[in-house]
């Protein structure tokens, strides 16, 4: 086994040559905690380089992909049809914890993906980001396949295939089927790597010679925490005191990690398989997604410096630790203690090494302060594990992110120093603005601009990115307010029956830049005259 006293030590030197080196200013925020759900609007500094000013397509290597993406509950709709049995999200909206409001219709992708895939070709997109609908393809979770599912499947990987664009699939995006929720409790109990390795092969076999990139699981640490510790997402499990949510089934001190743990095995296993069985003949690569915010110290302090390292650990190490080490950070096993599961050394060994790529997604930056109070509770769960506070966005509102790409930029650089440098896709990136506030959405522009050219900075300190996607690409079913933000290119009429597409300014902006036709910002202020943009402001008046 390795010395992870000594590995430990030398990811300390090296982070702290590397702020250093990059002398990078810190911008000061606060945080709270409040169960980590509701975060505070970030105080940020606005004198910070925000990437490359100006910078065109060719800028970056010939095979980078731009694209966007969607998931099967946001987009597809015909949630009752043609064998689709439910999810574990479709409980949770129906529940009533989306506004009232649920993805049964969402943008009816289910039934105009041509029109969809004619949209992203308009755009420029090169390659589009969709998750499958487990409960679509296996309505029993396992056994006998639906073939309207994998019908549907195939007419949407040939339709963006015919048409030059590149499927990336993720396979569990917030859905697990419902039927193994009941029997099981779906992620939290060791079962579940036997039926998505099951689901995996099916899609592998099925679609694997056209799709090369597949995604095992998206954002297991959010997934993790919403769903298993304050309940806030599906499948809305945890215990008092630390529900957000009034429920009675699940443990908040535990589950979260054992959903991790059990994830983390599943993708090790479908990857197993993937290598075993296709590769030699798919040629494809299979990875896994992560959450992180850029993480800055409250104040230049060593215990806020402390916390935020075990922060990171407990945010990302979570999952990428055990894929690049074998094993989980030592701040959590030390602050968890017997609650997160340990791996097997047969295990470790599966982990280690499992992921082709990581899919990182990323929104804006949090800024950390030590809270060691938290450990002296006997009854703790994920977040006082942590023992820190932090502070952000209100993730239940529709305020807009603020435009700090130099977070991201940082963030990347952390995954070189600490995790080997692995590929990387930007699986998700962009700017939430109010549901039907604008067309021409400057401030998304503003964002896509600053962020890609944070992205170009990340590829000119040595960073192994592969492709930027921008989320998302129409406006969705979002998870935590439904139809009340919007981050997509174009502006879905719920009001029209036909559900019809309309392009904002930043689907006009981001076609001209993968165009090679647009290279800066100031191509906003000609964006903002288009007429085809005017002639739709009716929309929102």
């Amino acid at each position: 086994m390795r010395r992870r006293d000594a590995v430990v030590e030398t990811r300390k030197e090296e982070n702290e040559e590397q702020m250093w080196r990059e002398s990078m200013e810190t911008p000061h925020k606060c945080f709270g905690n409040a169960f980590m759900v509701t975060f505070l609007l970030l105080n940020l500094s606005l004198g910070r380089v925000s990437g490359a000013d100006s910078y065109s397509r060719d800028d970056f290597p010939v095979d980078f992909v731009f694209g966007s993406g969607t998931s099967a509950y946001q987009v597809e709709g015909s949630a009752n049809e043609e064998g689709r049995s439910r999810s574990i999200w479709d409980t949770f909206a129906h529940a009533g914890y989306a506004h009232g409001e649920n993805g049964d219709v969402a943008c009816d992708g289910y039934h105009k993906y041509k029109e969809d895939v004619r949209l992203m070709v308009e755009t420029g997109l090169e390659a589009y980001r969709f998750s499958i609908s487990w409960s679509r393809l296996l309505p029993n979770g396992r056994g006998p396949v639906n073939p309207k599912g994998i019908q549907y499947y195939n007419n949407l990987i040939n339709q963006l295939i015919s048409n030059g664009i590149q499927p990336h699939v993720t396979l569990h995006n917030y859905d697990l089927p419902q039927v193994l929720e009941d029997e099981y409790g779906g992620w939290v109990s060791r079962d579940i790597i036997r039926d998505f390795t099951y689901y995996a092969d099916v899609c592998f076999r099925e679609f694997g010679d056209r799709v090369l990139y597949w995604t095992t699981v998206n954002e297991p640490n959010v997934f993790a925490f919403g769903g298993y510790d304050h309940g806030i997402s599906p499948p809305q499990r945890c215990s008092p005191p630390f529900c957000a949510i009034k429920s009675n089934k699940g443990n908040s001190t535990y589950e979260s990690y054992f959903a991790v743990h059990h994830i983390l095995l599943a993708h090790a296993s479908a990857a197993r398989l993937y290598r075993r069985k296709y590769r030699n003949k798919q040629h494809g690569y299979v990875g896994i997604s992560v959450y992180s915010f850029g993480f800055f110290p409250q104040t230049n302090t060593e215990k806020d410096r402390v916390a935020t390292k075990r922060v990171r650990d407990f945010m990302v190490g979570w999952v990428m630790e055990p894929l690049q080490y074998g094993d989980y950070p030592i701040s959590m096993k030390t602050n968890a203690g017997i609650r997160i599961p340990a791996f097997t050394t047969r295990e470790s060994e599966q982990v280690k090494g499992s992921s082709d790529f990581i899919g990182v997604i990323h929104y804006t930056n949090a800024n950390i302060t030590d809270n060691p109070d938290a450990l002296k509770n006997q009854l703790r769960d994920f977040s006082a594990d942590m023992a820190a506070n932090m502070s952000g966005i209100d993730l239940f509102g529709n305020d807009e992110y603020p435009v700090t790409p130099w977070g991201l930029r940082e963030e990347l650089n952390k995954f070189k120093l600490l995790y080997g440098n692995p590929p990387i896709f930007i699986h998700e990136n962009g700017q939430r603005t109010a549901s039907n506030s604008s067309l021409q959405d400057v401030s998304r522009v503003k964002y896509l601009h600053g962020y890609i050219g944070g992205v170009l900075d990340a590829l000119r300190d040595g960073l192994n990115i592969k492709g930027y996607f921008v989320w998302s690409f129409l406006d969705l079913f979002e998870l935590l307010d439904a139809y009340k933000s919007s981050f997509g290119l174009y502006y879905v009429d719920r009001d029209d029956p036909e559900l019809k597409r309309h392009p904002k300014l930043s689907a006009k902006w981001y076609s001209r830049f993968l165009k090679n036709r647009s290279s800066s910002i100031v191509g906003t202020v000609e964006l903002e005259k288009d007429p085809s943009l005017v002639s739709i402001g009716h929309l929102f008046e």
